[in-house]
Formats: C-alpha cells, structure tokens, sequence
C-alpha cells in the first residue's frame, strides 16, 4: 500500500511540474495572438463570402416568396369578399323582390276571392228573391183563397145556425146578401 501511494504522489508531482511549466490556456498567451487573428480573418472572410453568395439569396427568395404569397393571399381575400358582398347584395334584391310579388300575389288572390264572393252573394241573393217572390204569390193566393173559404164557411155556418134556430133551410143566396156589408160601413 505504501508503494501505491508513492507512485500516486510521484504521478500527481509530474503534473503539477508541467501545469507550471505552461502558463495557462494557449488562447490567451500573446505570442499567438497574431495567427489566431489571421485565421479569424481568413474564416470570418470564408463565412462572409459563403453566407452572401449562397444562404443569404435563399432566404432573401425564400422572404420574397412569402411576401408574394401573402399578398396573393390578401388580394384573393379581398376579390372573395367583394364577391360575396356581392352575392349578398343580389341575395337581399332576390329576397325583397320575391316579398313583393307575393304581396302582389296575395293582393289579387284577395281582389279575385273579394269578387267571386261578391258574384256568389249575388247570385245567392237574386235566386232568394225569386223564392221571395215566388212564396209572396204563394201566400198571396193562399191568402185569397182562404178569404173566400172564410165567405163560404160563414156562409154555411150562418145557414147552419139559422136552420137550427128557426128550424128552417135558407138559401145560401139569402145569407150571402145578409152577411155582405152594408154600403157606408
């Protein structure tokens, strides 16, 4: 164990001799500061040449691009909501037209049904007055008929009651002369 252990120290005094042996990162000893300023230079050049020559075009297209299709986008936007604005318009003219032909419509329905009532009640009202007409003759001639079958009953009645009360037949003659009216009453 004693022997590990030396040969562990005697590794770790090697390299504490060469840390100090070197003075730190190359990167920043001064003395090649010149040659990494020169490959800077050369790459930063390279880079330069190699980004505007090639990567730089493309997306300068690759912007251009989108700004083309952005604005076909917006211009196709704009026709599809003029033709629509459009459309709409056509739609609400349809729509208001097709409101007043039915009122139109409605308007001589009702003229036409005002008519054919009118006709109807017409009709209707001549054929009552004819039935009318015809049961005012009707009871006219009842009426007169009955007038003189009330004279011819009185008559027979009278003739009836005379007979009974004075035992005698009179003729129905004599009893229409007595039943008539006197002039002047």
């Amino acid at each position: 164990m004693f022997a590990g252990t030396t040969l562990l120290l005697a590794v770790a005094a090697e390299a504490a001799e060469g840390a100090a042996k070197s003075e730190g990162l190359p990167q920043l000893d001064p003395n090649y500061f010149a040659p990494q300023l020169f490959w800077l230079a050369v790459c930063f050049a390279l880079l330069l040449f190699i980004m505007s020559r090639i990567a730089l075009p493309r997306v300068g297209d690759v912007i251009d691009e989108r700004r083309d299709r952005v604005k076909r986008d917006l211009d196709a936007a704009g026709r599809l909501k003029a033709e629509t604005d459009k459309a709409l318009a056509d739609y609400e003219k349809a729509l208001a037209d097709a409101r007043g032909n039915a009122s139109n419509i409605a308007k001589e329905t009702r003229g036409k049904l005002a008519a054919e009532t009118d006709a109807e009640r017409q009709r209707v009202d001549a054929q009552l007055a004819v039935k009318l007409q015809n049961a005012e003759a009707r009871i006219a001639e009842t009426k007169s008929k009955a007038v003189s079958a009330i004279g011819e009953i009185a008559t027979e009645t009278a003739r009836a009651v005379v007979a009974k009360l004075i035992g005698q037949d009179v003729s129905p003659d004599e009893i229409k002369k007595a039943l008539q009216p006197a002039p002047g009453e």
